[in-house]
C-alpha cells in the first residue's frame, strides 16, 4: 500500500454531528452540526478557547460520548448507534487517549502502568511490551518508579507509552501539556509528533494554544461548538 493510498483511508469521521446537555432554557450546545472526516496518518489541531467544543468533539470521535444529533464512524461502523459496551469494544481496535494529566495509577510502577494497557490490548503475541515502549519515551531507566517519583514531563512520557501500549491508528490528545511548564511541554510535543511520523498513526490534538495547532498538518478552529475555520499548516 502506498503513503499516498493509505493517507487517504478514512479512520473516524463525523456528520452533522450535535451533542446538547440538558432542556429548555437550561440546554446547553457542546457541539452544533459539526462534520470532520480524519485521514489515516494525518494529524489534526483543534484550536478554541476553553468551552468551545474541543474536548466533546475528541469524546464523539472516541466513541466516550454519544451525539444528540447526527452520526459518528470509526473504520466503516456506526459508533453512534451502539450502545455503551458495543463502543468500548470499537474503541478498542486502535484508539487510544492521552489526556492534560497522566492519570497514572498511583500504586503501579511505570513498568505496570504500561504493561495494564499492552495487557488489555493484546490479541496476539505481537507488539512491543511495557520495556520496550517506556525506552521509546526514554524511561528505560525509570521502570520501578512509582508516579510519585516522576517529573511532570515523566508522568506525561508514561501515559504517553501507555497510550502507544493500545497499539493506536488515532492517538486523541486532549491539552496534552496544559499542566507541564513551557520547556516540557516542548519536549513533550516533539516527542508525540516524532511517534506519530514514526508510528504512522493519525493524531487528534485539542489545545488553546495557536502556536500547537500550527505543528499539525490541519488545524481546525472551533467556536462556540462549532467547525468556524480550517488552516492548513505543515502542508
Amino acid at each position: 500500500m502506498t503513503a499516498l493510498t493509505t493517507r487517504r483511508k478514512t479512520l473516524a469521521s463525523c456528520h452533522g454531528v450535535t451533542v446538547a446537555y440538558g432542556s429548555g432554557d437550561a440546554r446547553v450546545v457542546a457541539l452544533a452540526d459539526v462534520d470532520l472526516a480524519i485521514q489515516a496518518c494525518e494529524s489534526i489541531a483543534l484550536w478554541g478557547p476553553s468551552g468551545s467544543g474541543k474536548t466533546t468533539l475528541l469524546h464523539v470521535l472516541g466513541g466516550l460520548v454519544s451525539p444528540t444529533a447526527g452520526t459518528v464512524s470509526w473504520k466503516g461502523d456506526l459508533l453512534s448507534s451502539l450502545d455503551a459496551a458495543a463502543r468500548t469494544r470499537a474503541r478498542a481496535r486502535g484508539i487510544a487517549y492521552i489526556f492534560q494529566s497522566p492519570n497514572l495509577l498511583p500504586h503501579f510502577t511505570a513498568f505496570e502502568n504500561v504493561a495494564f494497557a499492552v495487557d488489555v490490548a493484546a490479541t496476539s503475541g505481537e507488539g512491543a511490551g511495557p520495556e520496550e515502549l517506556l525506552s521509546l519515551v526514554g524511561l528505560a531507566a525509570k521502570l520501578d518508579a512509582l508516579p510519585a517519583e516522576l517529573s511532570g514531563g515523566e508522568a506525561q512520557r508514561v501515559a504517553i507509552a501507555r497510550a502507544l501500549g493500545q497499539r493506536p491508528e488515532l492517538l486523541l490528545c486532549d491539552e496534552p501539556t496544559g499542566h507541564l511548564d513551557s520547556d516540557t511541554g516542548e519536549r513533550v510535543l516533539n516527542l508525540i509528533d516524532a511517534l506519530h511520523d514514526d508510528l504512522g498513526f493519525a493524531l487528534v490534538t485539542a489545545t488553546h494554544d495557536a502556536d500547537v495547532a500550527a505543528r499539525s498538518d490541519r488545524s481546525l478552529e472551533l467556536s462556540d461548538g462549532r467547525l468556524v475555520d480550517e488552516l492548513n499548516a505543515r502542508w
